[in-house]
């Protein structure tokens, strides 16, 4: 029978019966293999968000083997791998040769190459903007999603299941939280159809913030650790971003705490509106303290539904950004995950945001400050 997309509550319903033999069991399992995704790394811009260019010759180059033995030595206990599922769906379904025929046999060479290391890998279904206007918008794009996950948990079934984890949807873009909760429940039952013992990383609508995870319940599967980004405050994270704000392109130079100093910048940005909206980020008082309590928040819904957490973005984009400012940032962040006993993922490995600073082919250079701010210990 042809998918058809259900409410929220009669997808819950309906999965009831396969999810809700052993929730204990499983909520425990899923607390447990949480502890492999404690310190992790993106890396990003490689099968995903590059759609111009997923051919051997890039994915082979942008980061390789050298890259992934470099991770496991500065600490990190997993990378969360994109995957843009365009090009994913023409290597499964054999649509043409052409340079994504093979994108999957590269996939599964450095996702086999991560756990040769002892790193956990988070497969993560990162669409760019059509795709997740097609699952936003009609029901069809969430049967071609639904598919998709069915027939990757079973292409990936057999990896260990304590190291290899499922994630739904990198930040979904559904402004409807009931939509969302409908879509990731259809989502989940089709992963655990076809893989019976693996770990599902499911994540709010929206941007995946705090605020749209807390609109959310569990799902009926107890086997489920539960995502959120944190990119607070945008005004800082963000500055010199041309995709973000578009006033943050103007800006440069924000220091992090914000102090009265942080006015002293509010001439970067020309309109009076967006000036206003900056002048947020030293009203607003953002600290360490501020960080905590934001993160607290997510850490309350965790403990409220007996589910463990996991933090999978966080950053500060580099180019523009006093280095001090950006530590403190990166730390402050960190260690209030860390004492809310959520693991975290760095975003990301060499780009915009990174760990290294790397150039295609060539041997990347570790940034020694992130290190020590994500308090890694190499190996």
């Amino acid at each position: 029978m042809p998918f058809r997309f259900f409410s929220c509550a009669a997808l819950l319903v309906l999965s009831l019966p396969l999810f809700a033999q052993d929730r204990a069991a499983d909520v425990k399992t899923a607390f447990a293999r949480a502890q492999h995704l404690k310190h992790g790394i993106n890396a990003s811009e490689w099968f995903a968000q590059h759609s111009h260019d997923y051919s051997a010759k890039f994915t082979d180059g942008y980061t390789d083997d050298a890259d992934i033995a470099l991770m496991a030595k500065l600490g990190f206990d997993s990378v969360r791998l994109s995957i843009d599922p365009v090009p994913l769906e023409q290597s499964m379904n054999h649509w043409g040769g052409g340079p994504n025929a093979d994108f999957l046999t590269r996939l599964d060479r450095m996702v086999d190459a991560m756990l040769a290391y002892g790193l956990a890998v988070q497969i993560d279904i990162h669409p760019e903007a059509p795709y997740k206007q097609a699952v936003k918008n009609g029901n069809e794009g969430v049967e071609r999603f639904v598919m998709l996950w069915r027939r990757l948990a079973a292409h990936y079934a057999n990896r260990d299941p304590e190291l290899v984890f499922f994630e739904i949807m990198n930040e979904p873009e559904v402004n409807d939280p009931y939509r969302w909760a409908g879509i990731q429940a259809a989502a989940a039952q089709a992963i655990r159809e076809s893989a019976l013992k693996h770990t599902i990383i499911a994540t709010g609508p929206n941007w995946s913030d705090i605020i749209d995870l807390l609109t959310q319940h569990p799902l009926p599967d107890g086997n489920v650790i539960y995502n959120f980004h944190f990119y607070e405050p945008n005004q800082f994270t963000h500055q010199g971003a041309n995709w973000s704000d578009p006033y943050l392109i103007y800006t440069h130079g924000i220091p992090y705490p914000a102090t009265e100093t942080s006015l002293d910048k509010l001439e970067q940005v020309p309109d009076l509106a967006d000036r206003f909206a900056q002048e947020h980020y030293w009203l607003d008082h953002w600290d360490a303290h501020r960080i905590r309590l934001e993160i607290d928040a997510a850490a309350n819904w965790g403990k409220t539904y007996n589910v463990p957490m996991l933090c999978n973005e966080f950053g500060a984009y580099r180019r523009v950004t006093d280095p001090a400012s950006r530590m403190n940032w990166l730390r402050d962040v960190r260690t209030a995950l860390e004492a809310d006993g959520i693991g975290w993922t760095m975003w990301d490995y060499r780009g915009g945001f990174g760990a290294v600073w790397k150039e295609d082919g060539e041997p990347a250079k570790v940034d020694n400050q992130v290190v020590e701010a994500l308090g890694l210990r190499k190996k």
